[in-house]
């Protein structure tokens, strides 16, 4: 295995991978978009530095794999995107915070649907601290999911890891061109703003531009003293935005690595995915991060997102096959 790592690739990609070619065209399009709304954000100078940089690295690692193709360097890009999509993620709060917030109807859809809000009441019902964590413990389980899955290709079906690689990431960037456009912050922030007593009331109104200058969020509910809980609140104070509550991308990311998995036909990995994906669905609701109309959403755009970067890939795959 440690051979094959080193071992210099007979076909080496010439060019940028599929994936590294969608993070462009993200930066592209956000780049675009904020010269559009330059005037009204705050720091886009600094948005602008970051994707020059950005891009800087990923030519650099691809510079490393032109001096030595083989498949570690190949691992080393597509983690590099892996890994940055943490950091393209607070952009979209730049970007949708200049545009009227929409949390209203998506409580009010959630209050029609339901009767109630399930974010709000989810956690008053399950008290117990082992339910506590478990959630926060799947929440936070995420990266490692992804990471999961990710190896699984690279390590046993590498032929198709260029492939796995650009569904996983052309599906998160297609979730962050949502999260732009659609500015939905979800229950842990829209129920602080709104006021917890408007929620309870089914009285959901317009906060209009607050978001603009607020990012404060409720206190997360469940076992406070919980390792998992305490490991959230501090990942939240690090980089969670007032952005991206409708989809959940959680949910829709997992869905997509569940058919990723599944196609794997591994009987270990399509079942930790599964049990990943159920408790997702809860998890998300649970903590407030999302109503449960975004993970029914999740559920659906996940999918469809899955179809669409399969298609895209198997275009792809027969282009390099025609251009080897």
């Amino acid at each position: 295995m440690i051979r094959e790592l080193f071992a210099i690739e007979k076909k080496s990609q010439r060019g940028l991978i599929a994936a590294e070619w969608v993070v462009v065209g993200y930066a592209v399009l956000t780049t675009l978009m904020m010269l559009f709304l330059w005037t009204k954000l705050p720091d886009a100078g600094a948005m602008l530095m970051g994707r020059f940089r950005a891009l800087v690295t990923m030519a650099a690692l691809w510079g490393v794999y032109r001096m030595v193709p083989c498949r570690l360097t190949m691992f080393c890009r597509v983690a590099l995107q892996l890994a940055m999509l943490s950091w393209w993620y607070p952009d979209t709060y730049e970007l949708n915070r200049v545009l009227p917030n929409l949390d209203h109807h998506f409580a009010q859809m959630e209050q029609t649907l339901f009767g109630c809000q399930p974010a709000l009441l989810f956690s008053q019902k399950l008290t117990w601290p082992v339910w506590s964590e478990l959630m926060y413990l799947n929440y936070s389980s995420y990266f490692v999911l992804i990471l999961t899955v990710t190896l699984y290709y690279f390590l046993c079906r590498y032929q198709e890891f260029q492939r796995a690689s650009l569904v996983i990431i052309g599906s998160f960037f297609a979730f962050y061109v949502v999260f732009d456009l659609l500015p939905v912050t979800g229950p842990q922030y829209y129920y602080l703003a709104a006021g917890p007593d408007n929620i309870a009331a089914g009285v959901f109104p317009n906060v209009g531009d607050y978001f603009l200058t607020h990012n404060e969020m409720m206190t997360m509910p469940g076992y406070q003293d919980g390792f998992f809980y305490q490991f959230m609140v501090h990942a939240h104070a690090a980089g969670e935005r007032p952005t991206a509550a409708f989809p959940s991308s959680h949910v829709g990311v997992t869905i997509v690595m569940l058919m990723l998995a599944l196609r794997t036909k591994s009987r270990w990995l399509s079942w930790f995915v599964g049990v990943m994906l159920a408790l997702m669905c809860l998890s998300t609701v649970y903590i407030r991060a999302h109503y449960a109309i975004d993970v029914i959403a999740g559920l659906a755009v996940g999918f469809i997102f899955y179809i669409i970067m399969m298609a895209v890939s198997a275009r792809g795959v027969s282009k390099a096959g025609r251009q080897h």
